[in-house]
């Protein structure tokens, strides 16, 4: 069969070329590149060595160096709660001893009751704080129960903000809740879910 000869039948059209044999690629000839997948199957993205989502941050984000910041503060803010209560304490002992105060019994007995539960908030005010500092160092290196001990700091300091501290509380309050909403958001996770190396 030619595809010169115009009057047969199964040859090229008139004016039209022959199609040309597509050479294979032999030995030593590279393959093309580019083509599809096989198969109907989408391409998968490239796997992250520390698994699906986006890269781990190199950096400290924004938010959580907020809340390390008011981690601090609320520190801060336990170091002149307990200098104040021990003060109170100090003050309400001294005010017992007073002569002029000696015959008032109801006052006796509100200063025996209040001298004990102040050395008691004092107590705990030196505890939380201690727990505070040692919390707001693990920011920088701390894992993930790191970040759930801090969310139930938070969230506990923000419960003992409204009660039984409910004046001096109001400012431990409004930062536990910042605390707890930065560290638990999206850019806590990540950053406290970090690969260390």
């Amino acid at each position: 069969m030619s595809y010169g000869d115009p009057n047969n039948p199964y040859g090229a059209p008139q004016g039209q070329q022959p199609p040309q044999q597509q050479q294979q690629p032999g030995y030593g000839y590279p393959q093309q590149q580019g083509q599809a997948p096989g198969y109907g199957y989408p391409q998968a993205p490239p796997v992250s060595p520390y698994g699906a989502g986006p890269a781990a941050p190199t950096t400290m984000p924004g938010s959580v160096g907020a809340a390390r910041v008011m981690m601090w503060v609320i520190v801060g803010l336990q170091v002149i709660g307990v200098v104040l209560f021990a003060f109170a304490a100090v003050a309400l002992n001294a005010a017992k001893d007073d002569e002029s105060l000696q015959d008032n019994t109801a006052f006796q007995d509100l200063v025996g009751q209040s001298t004990g539960v102040l050395w008691g908030y004092v107590v705990f005010g030196v505890a939380w704080l201690v727990f505070a500092a040692v919390l707001a160092t693990k920011f920088k290196s701390g894992g993930n129960g790191a970040r759930v001990t801090i969310l139930v700091f938070a969230i506990i300091t923000a419960v003992l903000g409204l009660y039984p501290f409910v004046i001096v509380g109001l400012v431990h309050t409004i930062l536990a809740i910042l605390v707890a909403v930065f560290v638990g958001n999206a850019n806590g996770k990540a950053w406290f879910n970090r690969p260390k190396y």
